[in-house]
């Protein structure tokens, strides 16, 4: 999952311990969160858009994907005019604190040859949520404990 760290960074997510995803305005990382993600599941939890992007921390999915309230609040930059409380455009997860972890870099990650093939290392991907398989999770976890 990426944040811009000015926005939501691994050291906001310490501090409160759990945070609602809200801002996710991208249909096919909205239906993952719908349909994939289930509570206990593990999160990479990424910078991106700094000076320096990469995972900066483990987190963990604490809840079932719900409606997104920033999506009916007129003064929020997610406010979304075509949403509505009876047929909800956009849901969100609760995500809690597991750990920071040192940065593993944008760049490190590139470089990995066990990471070739991740969703989120292709050219063009700009999606917030991707899921990444058994294998990527096992190589990442390693290389972050």
């Amino acid at each position: 999952m990426k944040s811009e760290p000015d926005e939501a960074s691994i050291d906001h997510l310490q501090a409160a311990g759990e945070l609602p995803w809200t801002g996710v305005r991208n249909y096919q990382a909205r239906n993952f969160m719908r349909d994939a993600m289930r509570v206990g599941d593990g999160v990479l939890f990424y910078h991106s858009s700094c000076p320096e992007p990469g995972i900066a921390g483990l987190a963990e999915v604490s809840s079932t994907a719900y409606p997104d309230e920033t999506q009916f609040d007129p003064k929020s930059p997610y406010f979304d005019p075509k949403s509505n409380r009876e047929e909800p455009r956009w849901l969100h997860v609760d995500v809690r604190f597991v750990r920071k972890t040192p940065l593993l870099s944008l760049a490190a990650m590139k470089r990995d040859p066990v990471l070739a093939h991740m969703r989120t290392l292709q050219p063009g991907n700009r999606l917030s949520i991707t899921p990444v398989t058994p294998e990527e999770w096992a190589h990442l976890h390693a290389l972050l404990t």
